[in-house]
């Protein structure tokens, strides 16, 4: 009988362990749902979710509802050609002023947003916040973390598509970069 007990006891503490992973995953679904997002569950627990943006088309999200938390991870910029000391430091700087979320680089120094909460703090509110710090602080900082870290590239880019007459339109935001701030000098 004892035996019994205690199989029934595991069973119940199996379950139990189980609720909150589960209210965590419906939690984060309707969320999704609720802000209309494109958005796949490639497994049980798993979301990737696509923010729009203005200076960066999208930002894929991924969220993961663990035993204890929920945990997400987002795709910044590419590790930058030049000037890592200044792009990091100002990633480092920002981080003191983020929420729920702070920058990090993976080991070929790609930047990325990440992120944790206990399942016990999963509401569609926070996820809807976490989310929304993701995107701000993606597709905010874009231009910026281009800036500092691909000026070079940008000008490289954006003297090719002058030179083939192609548009320089998305390249814009950078004009004080390119010189395309700057009137053309006259042949007077």
């Amino acid at each position: 009988m004892a035996e019994h007990g205690q199989a029934a006891g595991a069973a119940q503490g199996t379950e139990r362990a189980e609720e909150p992973e589960q209210a965590a995953r419906d939690t984060v679904e309707q969320a999704l749902k609720d802000a209309e997002l494109e958005w796949e569950s490639p497994e049980p627990g798993t979301y990737v979710a696509k923010l729009p943006g203005t200076r960066k088309l999208s930002t894929t999200c991924s969220l993961i509802v663990g035993k204890h938390t929920l945990s997400l991870n987002a795709f910044v910029v590419r590790r930058p050609d030049e000037n890592h000391e200044a792009v990091y430091r100002w990633l480092l700087e920002r981080n003191l002023r983020l929420y729920g979320v702070s920058y990090a680089i993976d080991r070929l120094g790609d930047v990325y947003l990440a992120g944790r909460i206990p399942l016990a703090a999963v509401t569609a509110d926070e996820v809807d916040r976490l989310l929304g710090a993701v995107l701000e602080n993606a597709d905010g900082s874009f231009n910026t973390l281009l800036e500092l870290g691909f000026a070079a590239s940008i000008r490289k880019e954006y003297a090719w598509r002058v030179s083939r007459g192609e548009s320089t339109r998305n390249l814009e935001a950078f004009a004080h970069l390119t010189g395309a701030d700057k009137p053309a000098a006259s042949d007077d």
